[in-house]
């Protein structure tokens, strides 16, 4: 079905308020509507004219000393609005330009992308049990940090994983082996090599950094293995206990958080290549 959501950053301020808009489509741009008074009345006049089609509207405003009353009023009116922080909205770097207007654009931009995001999880949900693979996303869940997104890319990207005789191989073509640079009997080794596939790679090194917690089963990861089998049930275990001591060991020794996560993706594949290996259909 397609959302007809009209989606409105708000850059609220004591006396006036920018306001964006963009459609749901990917494609949309967004475009600056203008500044309004804050005031009740003024907020529910923009309210009829941007739903007079029948549009469901929504909008979000940052945090800050205005408080929740633009909020409430919006809700009062039937209109969700998300107050979010400051801090979680996404910057450029190297962006010294701030305005009302690029703010108030920002907001309906970042608004509607994490709505896409609920979207495309919503059709990943939906597609993958008719896929082929789908054993193999599903057992590969029983993993700590591999959530359904995680797990349909890495496989997606991967294919068939028999086409790696061991783990190692696996690890190569996801470019999480160290690059080297060697001469007669000195042998250097550099930063991963990066080769490969560098959404998989992204996946892994996300879902690694969840390995900084101490070993537990929690409520989802529970969920996720009540239909699996015993053997992945103890692969799965085995590579927390094992991942999460490797991190507070690497740690400890004073290596970077970010290269000791580095270190803990390329172990997690070698796990997930193992439970991929116990269900992975034999035509894949």
């Amino acid at each position: 079905m397609t959302d007809l959501t009209l989606y409105a950053g708000l850059d609220v301020h004591k006396k006036t308020i920018a306001v964006a808009l963009v459609d749901a489509a990917a494609q949309a741009e967004v475009r600056f509507y203008g500044t309004i008074v804050n005031t009740p009345e003024a907020v529910r006049r923009l309210c009829r004219k941007l739903s007079q089609d029948g549009r469901p509207l929504h909008f979000c405003y940052e945090a800050g000393p205005c408080g929740y009353g633009v909020q409430r009023h919006l809700s009062r009116l039937g209109h969700r609005c998300d107050v979010v922080a400051p801090a979680l909205i996404p910057r450029k770097a190297g962006d010294k330009v701030k305005t009302d207007r690029r703010d108030a654009m920002m907001l309906a931009q970042t608004l509607r992308a994490e709505a896409l995001c609920d979207r495309l999880k919503q059709a990943i949900a939906e597609l993958v049990p008719q896929w082929s693979l789908a054993p193999v996303v599903q057992a590969i869940q029983a993993l700590r940090g591999v959530s359904l997104v995680v797990a349909a890319v890495i496989v997606a990207e991967v294919g068939s994983f028999g086409r790696f005789d061991n783990p190692r191989q696996l690890m190569a073509y996801l470019g999480l082996n160290p690059s080297e640079h060697s001469s007669g009997a000195t042998i250097r080794r550099g930063p991963i090599t990066k080769t490969g596939n560098a959404l998989a790679r992204t996946c892994l090194v996300e879902a690694a950094w969840t390995y900084r917690f101490p070993a537990r089963v929690t409520q989802i990861i529970r969920d996720r293995m009540k239909d699996l089998p015993e053997p992945i049930r103890n692969v799965a275990w085995k590579a927390q206990v094992r991942l999460s001591a490797r991190y507070r060991k690497l740690t400890a020794a004073g290596k970077p958080a970010p290269k000791v996560v580095v270190a803990i993706a390329r172990e997690l594949v070698g796990f997930i290549w193992a439970i991929a290996r116990m269900v992975e259909p034999k035509f894949a």
